[in-house]
């Protein structure tokens, strides 16, 4: 029972701190022990960032029930967890326009290209994210930072083989680059210049660099 003390002032008695204490320090101590891999993590980040456009690294601790020193230890930083999350959303739309596609050789590799770019203009979380943080966007999805360009070169070299447009014993990776670059444009104009490049425009620059 709490008694009060002089002034009026509510007395615990010293067991029950000492408890409360103890409760705290189980909890703290469950908490940093909390064995947690990569794949939750990016998963974690991907659910706060379609549903914020973001990804609040205190926040996403918390959900994740981790302190932030182990956060930040399984993700490396913010923009690397920032790729990984938006490569995981932008791949899953690539697959689905990969597989839509009807078309073989430059026309197919276009086919895929323009669904892809619809789908991911259409995305409310990167338009947000893209608004509100231009210069991490830029980091992320340009540079090593965030890996998300070189994985996006990958990914188009086996579209160019997939739709017949090249083979694998060729080294498209340059021609990837390019392409890769003129897309950029059309889904991220904003960054580069304060607008999109729209695609019946890009097309043109993008068929120049597809084999007949």
């Amino acid at each position: 029972m709490n008694r009060i003390g002089p002034g009026g002032v509510i007395s615990i008695p010293g067991e029950l701190c000492e408890a409360s204490v103890k409760e705290t320090q189980k909890a703290s101590v469950k908490e940093s022990h909390r064995v947690i891999g990569h794949g939750e993590v990016v998963r974690g980040a991907v659910r706060q960032f379609r549903l914020q456009g973001s990804v609040d690294m205190e926040m996403l601790a918390t959900q994740l029930a981790v302190s932030r020193a182990t956060l930040y230890r399984v993700a490396g930083s913010r923009d690397a967890l920032l790729g990984n999350a938006l490569w995981l959303l932008g791949d899953r739309l690539l697959a689905r326009s990969r597989a839509a596609r009807r078309q073989r050789g430059p026309d197919g590799v276009i086919e895929v290209s323009r669904r892809f770019a619809e789908r991911l203009r259409a995305a409310r979380s990167m338009r947000r994210f893209v608004g509100a943080e231009p210069q991490t966007a830029a980091r992320v999805l340009f540079t090593p930072s965030g890996e998300v360009h070189r994985r996006a070169i990958l990914a188009q070299r086996d579209i160019f083989v997939e739709a017949g447009a090249g083979r694998s014993s060729d080294d498209l990776f340059p021609l990837a680059f390019l392409y890769v670059r003129i897309m950029e444009s059309v889904l991220y104009g904003e960054l580069f210049s304060g607008r999109a490049v729209e695609f019946p425009t890009a097309e043109r620059a993008l068929r120049g660099l597809l084999p007949d």
